[in-house]
Order: structure tokens, then C-alpha cells, then sequence
């Protein structure tokens, strides 16, 4: 606590937060950049591991040149000191120092604090404005089967050939929904893999109602159709409406039964066929990572993809005075935007003015953003592809009989409410694979997270906090510890 604070605190170093931190330390602020990672990119960005020796990383890539130039920028402006760069470090919540916020939006000083290392050595970073680039992660809506080895996430499926240049399987089908699965499936067709179909639960005719807002970004057309190409270079199959609805095996899945799905997702009878496969990669679009500013108490908004994303100005603010986000967080939208929401937000937290040519990139990738989400959202029918033994909670084994139980018979209104009564979501992943599901099964919209703590911290941590500062403590936790804890 004793070091000065600096101007600018950037927690993600994915595309958003890269694109603030290079932008802010251009226009003179002083930026400490923390990511959780071990290199720079986030999720989008993935790197090879060194030791895999990849030739040619940027190969498995789109749009590799943009990353590439904030980096050698990061690289730069670091040896400089304009920026400290801090890989390794996981921040797990954020408060204010002392009361100092007031509605003329004057901030206090930010504290940070993260785990750092395989260590989790307790670190504190100090900062006058923070930005939150805090991406998101998929969204999985279960299936008879999909706890079976073999299943993987979509992301979880790129990741595994961008970071560990391995596929999931031999012959993988894609299925789910959204944009995600077209780059997917040309990834791993041109890593070697056969992908006999990518399986899109919605329709493309979807976008047709938004006609100016795709027209206004050629860009994306013409990216959809690269990876149309390559589906038809792979012989890949484009099976639209329709959805897995069960993955077969015993030790690890040997088959997936496909089914043609009406408007709202409930599959058709009669139309159900088994495509043998050794993987599937599946997901159903991505969900904004909101710990750390519902924490802070940033509002939220519905988004059309059944998401809820932070409410923010033209200037990248949170309702919070000295919070500022990018990116995903503000609706899922894809790196392109994030990297423009990421300079409007250096520019704004640095006092000067946006440039007109980063407004109007946002405005328009924010239109196909939306157009986007609403084609993709999910349909209110998907629910029946469970069975009763379905496991929806995989981390406590919670099928989906206990959550209609709780539900139809012990009178659960909300997925709270079924977490009290199931234990659904109260695992490793703290409802963030299974919160989607849960809702929808008790008959609720989605609803933002709240957690106090955004990852593990060991409980020393906590306990090693100032008892006499009430306010270094994250909301909802109590104001103090047990001196006993570890």
C-alpha cells in the first residue's frame, strides 16, 4: 500500500484490454496491465506453449496483425515504464479507498487485489482509474451425454489446438450456436481433423431483419465467407436448425443423435439421426465475465442474446465514477470491437477527445453485434432435450429431476432459490457452466453475477486483510475475520 497509485489499472490483457493499456500509456498515463494469463492475447489470442516450437502461431489466427502491433506497442511502452505488466496475476475483487466517490463522478482511489503465480501470493495493485476487460466465457446448455469424455466446448476446443496444438478428436462434430462454430470447425478441419457437420441450432435467415446493419460491415460478410469456404473446402456439412441432442458412448463418446428443431428449438419428431464421431465441440454463444463490476455495484442491461452486459456511456464508463469497461463486458461483439471500445475507453480516461473514426467503428460493430445476438439467442424448446437423469450441475452432479422438483413441487420461482434447495451451481465453477440452464429450468430471465470473490483466494488472504478498514473488504464478506483462519 505504500507505493504511489498509478493512473490506470487494466485487468485483462485480451483485445480490449491490450488496445486500452498500449492507447493510455500513448497519451501519457502511467498503466499497470494484469492478466491472468502467462502471455498477452487472452482468450482470442491464444499462444502455443514455447516448448511446442510452433512455426507459424499466427496460422491459427484471425486478424493476428492487430494483436501483433499492441503487443510489440506493449513491449515498448514496458521497457519505457510507462507500463507494468503483470502476467500471472488473477485479480479477485476491486473496492474504493476511503468514500471518495460523489455524483460528480470524482473517484477515489482503487485498490486491487489479486493471487499471483502458482504461489497465490497475495498482491495489491493501486490505481486512480481502473478498466475492466474482463472478456466472458462460453455458454453450455446441457444434453443427455455431454458429461461423457469427448465433449468439449467450442472455445475449449479451439484453445486446446491454438494453445496445445492437439485436437479433440480424430473426427469432431461442432454443434451449438452462433458464429464461434464456422471458426471452429475450419480450425480444426484445417488442423487434420474430419468435421462431419457443424450443427447450428438457429437460422441464418435470422440476420435477414437487419439488413443496413450488415450491409454497414462488409468486413464480417466477407469473413463469413471465408469460413464458408472453408467448410466447403473440408466438405464440412452446415445443418442449421438443428441441434445434438444426445451424445452417446460408454468410456467416451462414440456417437451424437442430431435432431431438426421448430422456432423454438424443440426437436421434430421423426427427424433424430446418429452421425458416429470420437469429439464433439460444443457451445451456444458466450456470457460477459461481470464479477469483479457487479461487485462494484456497475449496472447491468438485458441483452438480446438472453446475456446481461454492463450498462455503459459513449465514453466506455460504468455507473461507477473511476470504473470504465470494454468489450465483451459491454455485449458479446467480438475482438474488432473490442479493440475499438478499448482506445474510446483510453481516450476517455485520459481526458481527450475520441477520435470520430473509433466512434463510428463502434456504432457499427455494435448494430451487427446486435443483430448477431438476436439470431443466435436461444430458443425457450431446448429444455426438452433433457431426460430426468440429465445432469445440468456437472461440478455437484445435480440432474435435472431435483431442479424441476424443486421447482414444480417445493415452489422455487428463481435459480437462487433452486441453488438453496439443489446445491445446482454451488461447485467449482460457482454456476458459471450450469447458472444459464438453471435459470431457464426455474422459469427466470438471466440474471448478472454476483459473487464476492471472482476466483479461489486462499482464506490467509482474506484474514491477512486491514482489520481496521472495513472498506478494504470485498461486499459480502464480513467485516471481520476470524483470527484463527489459515
Amino acid at each position: 500500500m505504500a507505493t504511489s497509485p498509478s493512473d490506470l489499472a487494466v485487468i485483462g490483457a485480451g483485445p480490449a484490454g491490450l488496445a486500452a493499456a498500449v492507447t493510455a500509456a500513448g497519451l501519457g498515463l502511467r498503466v499497470t496491465l494484469l492478466d491472468a494469463g502467462e502471455r498477452p492475447g487472452g482468450q482470442y489470442y491464444r499462444h502455443p506453449a514455447p516448448g511446442l516450437g510452433a512455426a507459424r502461431p499466427e496460422a491459427l489466427h484471425h486478424g493476428w496483425a492487430a494483436f501483433a502491433a499492441r503487443e510489440a506497442a506493449l513491449r515498448a511502452h514496458e521497457a519505457a515504464g510507462r507500463i507494468t505488466y503483470l502476467p500471472f496475476h488473477h485479480v479477485w475483487t476491486v473496492v474504493p479507498e476511503g468514500q471518495g466517490a460523489t455524483a460528480d463522478r470524482a473517484a477515489p482511489t482503487w485498490t486491487l487485489h489479486a493471487v499471483a503465480g502458482p504461489d497465490e501470493a497475495p498482491t495489491i495493485v493501486r490505481a486512480r482509474a481502473v478498466l475492466l476487460a474482463t472478456g466472458a466465457y462460453e455458454r453450455q446448455l446441457p444434453f443427455p451425454g455431454w458429461t461423457l469424455p469427448g465433449v468439449v466446448g467450442a472455445g475449449g476446443a479451439q484453445a486446446m489446438l491454438k494453445s496445445g496444438l492437439v485436437l479433440p478428436g480424430r473426427r469432431a462434430v461442432v454443434a451449438g450456436s452462433g458464429p464461434l462454430l464456422l471458426a471452429v470447425a475450419g480450425s480444426l478441419a484445417a488442423a487434420g481433423a474430419r468435421v462431419p457437420a457443424v450443427v447450428e441450432a438457429a437460422a441464418y435467415t435470422g440476420y435477414a431483419a437487419h439488413a443496413p446493419a450488415l450491409l454497414r460491415n462488409p468486413g464480417k460478410l466477407a469473413e463469413g465467407a471465408t469460413y464458408g469456404s472453408a467448410l466447403l473446402r473440408h466438405g464440412v456439412r452446415l445443418l442449421t436448425r438443428h441441434a445434438v441432442t444426445e451424445a452417446h458412448g460408454t468410456d467416451r463418446v462414440e456417437a451424437v443423435t442430431v435432431a431438426r428443431l421448430d422456432r423454438d428449438w424443440r426437436p421434430l419428431p421423426g427427424t433424430a439421426r446418429r452421425i458416429p464421431c470420437d469429439a464433439v465441440a460444443v457451445g451456444h454463444g458466450l456470457v460477459p465475465q461481470l464479477e469483479l463490476a457487479t461487485g462494484l455495484g456497475c449496472a447491468t442491461r438485458p441483452s438480446p442474446d438472453a446475456t446481461v452486459a454492463l450498462e455503459l456511456d459513449a465514453r466506455q464508463r460504468t455507473s461507477v465514477p473511476g470504473i470504465w469497461s470494454a468489450g465483451e463486458t459491454g455485449g458479446i461483439g467480438g475482438a474488432q470491437l473490442a479493440l475499438a471500445e478499448g482506445e474510446i475507453a483510453a481516450h476517455s480516461i485520459a481526458g481527450r477527445p475520441v477520435p470520430a473514426r473509433l466512434v463510428r467503428s463502434r456504432t457499427r460493430l455494435r448494430a451487427f453485434a446486435a443483430a448477431m445476438a438476436g439470431a443466435h439467442r436461444p430458443g425457450p424448446g431446448w429444455t426438452g432435450w433433457l431426460r430426468e437423469d440429465t445432469d445440468v450441475c456437472r461440478c455437484e452432479e445435480v440432474p435435472a429431476s431435483r431442479i424441476r422438483e424443486a421447482v414444480e413441487d417445493l415452489g422455487a420461482r428463481d435459480a437462487r432459490t433452486v441453488k438453496l434447495l439443489t446445491r445446482a451451481g454451488m461447485g467449482w465453477c460457482q454456476g458459471r457452466m450450469c447458472g444459464p440452464a438453471v435459470a431457464a429450468l426455474a422459469g427466470t430471465g438471466p440474471a448478472p453475477d454476483r459473487r464476492p470473490l471472482s476466483c479461489p483466494v486462499p482464506l490467509r488472504h482474506l484474514a491477512g486483510l486491514p482489520a481496521d478498514a472495513p472498506s478494504e473488504l470485498p461486499p459480502g464478506l464480513p467485516p471481520e475475520l476470524p483470527p484463527e483462519l489459515p
